[in-house]
C-alpha cells in the first residue's frame, strides 16, 4: 500500500470531509444571522457519488479514519444511505460525524445502523437563553435529548465541544464538567479560532485560553486527574473527577498547537483538498474529477491519488494563527468543517 507521508514525516490516516456548507443554525461566531453570508451553489456541491470515489483511492492509501462534518450534515438529503455506502469502502476502521445535535434524537438510530461509529456533538452552553444568543435559534432542548439518544444507540464515546467565548460561556465550564460525573461523555473545551474577517468585530476580545480555563478548574477541583484519551480523541488533554463515568478535555489549537501530531486533511463542500484547517492554500480535485467521464474510472482513481499526494505534500509544518502575524487565514468554517 501506498502511504501517505507529508514532507515532515507524518503520516496521513484521517480525512475530514464537509458535506453542506447549509446549517439550521446561525452561530454568532460562524454565519450570524445579520451578516449576509452566500450558499455555495447546489451543482457546485460534491456529489455523494463522488465522496464514495475519493474514500476508496484515499483508503487504498492508508486513510483509515473518516469525519463528516459540515455545516450541519445532518440537513443533507440522503445522508444516512451515504453512510451506509461509506461504511462498505475497504479499509476504512472508523466513520465519525461532527453535528450540531438537533437532529439526532431521530436520527440516531439510523445512523448507527447504517455504519456510524460516534458522534461529535458541538453545544456551546447549556443555558436556554444563551443557547439562543449563539446560535440564533431555540433548540436547546431538543440537542440535549439528542445526546441522551446518541448514549442510548451507542454512538461512542459520544463527544462535546465546546467553544470557549469570553464574556459568554466561560462562566458554564463547571456545569459542562458536572455532565461528566453521571454520564460517560468527553467533554472538549475548544479555544475560539477567529477565522473569518467579516466577523471581525463580532468576535473581537472573545478569545481566553484553555490554560486559563484548566487553572480556575483545579482550584476547584484539585482531585482532578489526567487521564489517557480513548479512541478518536484526538488532539485533545484529558481530565477525570473521582468517580466520574466522563471525561473532560482541551483543544489548544491557538496557545499551544499540535501541528507536529497532525494526522489529517480535508475535504470542502465544493470539492477541494485543504491540507491544513488554518492555512488558505486548497487543491481543486472536484476540478479536476469533473474532467474525467464517468466511465474512465482507473484514470480518475489515479487522479484523486495524485492529488492526495500533493495535497499531504504541500502541508505546511504548522499554522501560524496566534503567532501575531496578520491576515494569516479567512475563510467560512461552514464550508469546510472544523
Amino acid at each position: 500500500m501506498e502511504k501517505l507521508i507529508d514532507s515532515y514525516g507524518r503520516q496521513i490516516r484521517y480525512l475530514r470531509v464537509s458535506l453542506t456548507d447549509r446549517c439550521n443554525f446561525r452561530c454568532i461566531y460562524c454565519s450570524p444571522a445579520d451578516k449576509v453570508f452566500h450558499f455555495i451553489e447546489h451543482e457546485e456541491i460534491l456529489r455523494f457519488e463522488e465522496i464514495l470515489e475519493i474514500a476508496q483511492a484515499a483508503a487504498e492509501m492508508g486513510i483509515t479514519k473518516i469525519r463528516l462534518t459540515g455545516g450541519e450534515p445532518l440537513v443533507r438529503k440522503g445522508v444516512i444511505d451515504f453512510i451506509s455506502q461509506l461504511s462498505q469502502v475497504n479499509g476504512l476502521e472508523d466513520i465519525s460525524m461532527t453535528t450540531n445535535g438537533y437532529y439526532l434524537s431521530e436520527m440516531a438510530h439510523s445512523l448507527r445502523s447504517a455504519g456510524l461509529n460516534r458522534v461529535n456533538i458541538s453545544l456551546d452552553s447549556l443555558d436556554r437563553r444563551k443557547f439562543k444568543r449563539i446560535t440564533g435559534f431555540d433548540g436547546l432542548l431538543k440537542v440535549l435529548r439528542g445526546i441522551e439518544t446518541a448514549l442510548q444507540e451507542g454512538l461512542i464515546p459520544v463527544k462535546i465541544n465546546v467553544v470557549l467565548l469570553k464574556g459568554i460561556n466561560d462562566d458554564e465550564v463547571e456545569n459542562f464538567i458536572k455532565l461528566t460525573i453521571d454520564k460517560p461523555l468527553s467533554v472538549r473545551f475548544i479555544e475560539f479560532m477567529p477565522t473569518n474577517h467579516q466577523l471581525q468585530e463580532t468576535n473581537e476580545g472573545r478569545f481566553i485560553s484553555a490554560k486559563v480555563i484548566l487553572e480556575r478548574i483545579m482550584d476547584k477541583y484539585p482531585d482532578a486527574h489526567s487521564v489517557t484519551a480513548e479512541k478518536g480523541c484526538g488532539p485533545a488533554s484529558y481530565y477525570q473527577l473521582p468517580g466520574g463515568q466522563g471525561m473532560f478535555g482541551f483543544i489548544t489549537a491557538i496557545s499551544q498547537h499540535f501541528c507536529s501530531r497532525c494526522n489529517r486533511i480535508r475535504l470542502t463542500a465544493e470539492g477541494n483538498l485543504r491540507p491544513c484547517l488554518l492555512n488558505d492554500r486548497e487543491l481543486e480535485l472536484k476540478k479536476r474529477l469533473r474532467e474525467i467521464p464517468q466511465s474512465q474510472t482507473e484514470l480518475r482513481k489515479d487522479a484523486i491519488k495524485s492529488l492526495l499526494k500533493e495535497a499531504v505534500l504541500s502541508k505546511p509544518i504548522s499554522h501560524r494563527l496566534g503567532s501575531g502575524e496578520k491576515d494569516v487565514t479567512n475563510f467560512d468554517m461552514s464550508q469546510i468543517g472544523g
